[in-house]
């Protein structure tokens, strides 16, 4: 009789075991959904295209939450929501970096370490330290010179195969080391050949003590022409003084002494700690020393 009672008892454990626990997992015979399936996932592209941020930002997160953070595209929506519109970069690098952990042989597996990098660029701006924006700055230009140099380069190998010259060489030291940076010191022209240094000025000769003319001999006053140039020689005066009155004039001055009005030039030049040109003011009451 117990051998027939265990092994009732044994079928019966048996038929229950194979009721209970079909019943307990009833999800692990079903598929599971893709993540660009998810209704959530669905909806969340759609807000995108229409404008509504904030509301496909909440829908990719519940996608995250729903499979436990196994959602990489979403992980990936998020952090561009994150970084874009909402101006979160710490939640950026978060849900970049979970994407990054879970796809990382991807094909925008690289476009999401460039991500990463724009967005602690961004952190590093909202700090209050000074110092970081001057090293921002740096590494923005360290990149800059970088990307040039590289297309230079491209650019300068094309021009070789064109022309059918040899290729040009990479730097030593890569793009963006200092050996390949180029040095912004001038180079010489070697066609402008330098300006001659201006020839001296003829010396002039001073002139020689007059004498004075023997007792009784007769000098003759040579008048210099009526045009030359005032301020190149100056004329001897010949001892007479005029005083300037009320109304007078160099023209009237030199009509009153010489007959006529051609020795103003001369005039002035006599008289150059007084009259700076023909068109001098006269002052009443000015000794001019008369040629």
């Amino acid at each position: 009789m117990r051998p027939v009672a265990a092994a009732f008892l044994l079928v019966l454990l048996v038929i229950t075991g194979v009721l209970v626990l079909p019943g307990c997992r009833p999800n692990d015979s079903l598929p599971f959904a893709a993540e660009v399936d998810e209704p959530h996932y669905r909806r969340g592209t759609q807000l995108l295209r229409s404008g509504r941020t904030q509301e496909a930002l909440d829908a990719f997160l519940k996608v995250v939450e729903r499979r436990g953070g196994d959602a990489p595209e979403s992980h990936l929506e998020c952090g561009i929501l994150y970084l874009q519109h909402i101006k979160d970069p710490v939640a950026a690098i978060y849900h970049f970096r979970k994407y990054l952990a879970l796809r990382p042989n991807s094909p925008q597996a690289s476009r999401t370490r460039e991500l990463i990098d724009t967005a602690t660029k961004e952190f590093a701006r909202t700090l209050p330290a000074r110092p970081y924006e001057g090293q921002m700055r740096m590494l923005d230009m360290t990149e800059s010179v970088e990307r040039l140099q590289k297309e230079n380069f491209q650019l300068k190998t094309q021009v070789a195969q064109m022309r059918g010259l040899p290729a040009p060489t990479q730097p030593p030291g890569g793009f963006g080391s200092a050996a390949a940076v180029p040095s912004t010191a001038p180079e010489p022209d070697p066609e402008v050949a330098p300006e001659p240094d201006p020839e001296p000025a003829p010396a002039v000769a001073a002139p020689a003590p007059a004498t004075r003319p023997p007792a009784g001999a007769t000098v003759a006053t040579v008048r210099p022409p009526a045009n030359s140039p005032a301020g190149v020689t100056t004329p001897a005066t010949s001892g007479r003084v005029h005083t300037v009155q009320k109304g007078d004039s160099l023209f009237s001055i030199s009509r009153q002494y010489y007959g006529n009005g051609g020795r103003v030039n001369d005039i002035v030049a006599a008289n150059r700690g007084v009259l700076s040109d023909r068109n001098s003011p006269l002052k009443i009451g000015t000794a001019l020393k008369l040629p």
